[in-house]
């Protein structure tokens, strides 16, 4: 497999600040259930990959949804580069925990499949052919066109998404726990990968995960997401280098700080849960 292509740009957040996404006192509930989250506000800006993280069932899959106009929020606005949202953006892509090729078009097909979708605008067809394959070389799949997905690994498949996400050439990239499902190596590299690539096509993330290491190493800013309801409990801005990994002290201490706020939040949870002390 060929290895990605190396960045011209420097990697790190848009000094500008500009907010490709903005969200304002968001809550939503689903029918007949409870609210899965209130009163949550959010931006991201240009170049900036922000990760949402918590434990399970605290909202932050539904609040993805919402965010990319998947699901309408019960309350509050969301505005994609300063325009209200009420429906997907054609500027803005989505990688899910599986890969979901379609097994009977080849990479390159699977790759530019997006290109298709509603109110994507058109493009003829070599520029088509030119923004696959970039995007494919991105991620370290070029010669790999005419390949099925029966012959992928899964963290092959799990490029060719990422290259249909990027064939798109989108201002934001949502990701749901894209890389949870991989093995702990190919998760390392798809990682790295991400940082480099979205870096590349000057894109911000928005990535969902319940992993606090997956977190530190990939994120400009980490929002903790907590309560039933869901809500944000805890911001950190990430200014430790890349590549992480070569600054264990800065990655540990960020660590110790995540994991006893989440273990707090947990231990809330279930204090809140937790019957009433018998008296009798």
């Amino acid at each position: 497999m060929n290895a990605p292509q190396p960045l011209a740009s420097t990697l790190g957040r848009d000094p500008a600040g500009e907010q490709v996404l903005s969200a304002e006192r968001l809550s939503f509930a689903y029918a007949k259930a409870g609210p899965t989250f209130e009163d949550v506000s959010i931006g991201i800006g240009r170049r900036e990959i922000v990760c949402l993280l918590g434990g399970s069932g605290c909202g932050k899959s539904t609040l993805l949804r919402v965010l990319a106009g998947l699901e309408t929020a019960r309350a509050g606005a969301v505005r994609f580069l300063g325009q209200p949202l009420h429906q997907p953006h054609p500027r803005s892509a989505l990688v899910f925990q599986q890969a979901s090729l379609l097994p009977w078009l080849n990479v390159f097909d699977n790759a530019s499949f997006g290109l298709d979708f509603k109110h994507q605008p058109a493009i003829d067809a070599a520029a088509r052919k030119a923004r696959v394959q970039e995007a494919l070389a991105a991620v370290g799949l070029a010669g790999r066109e005419q390949a099925w997905p029966a012959e992928l690994s899964g963290g092959q498949a799990q490029r060719v998404a990422l290259a249909r996400a990027l064939a798109r050439e989108p201002e934001l990239l949502f990701a749901d726990e894209p890389f949870s499902a991989l093995d702990a190596i190919t998760r390392a590299e798809m990682q790295r990968l991400l940082v480099e690539v979205v870096h590349r096509w000057h894109a911000a993330v928005l990535l969902v995960t319940h992993d606090i290491d997956e977190a530190i190493l990939v994120a400009d800013r980490i929002l903790l997401m907590a309560g039933k309801p869901g809500h944000i409990h805890r911001e950190w801005a990430v200014d430790i280098p890349h590549p992480r990994e070569d600054h264990p002290a800065a990655v540990t201490t960020l660590r110790m700080q995540v994991l006893t706020a989440l273990r707090a939040t947990a231990e809330g949870a279930a204090a809140t849960l937790a019957p009433a002390p018998n008296d009798s």
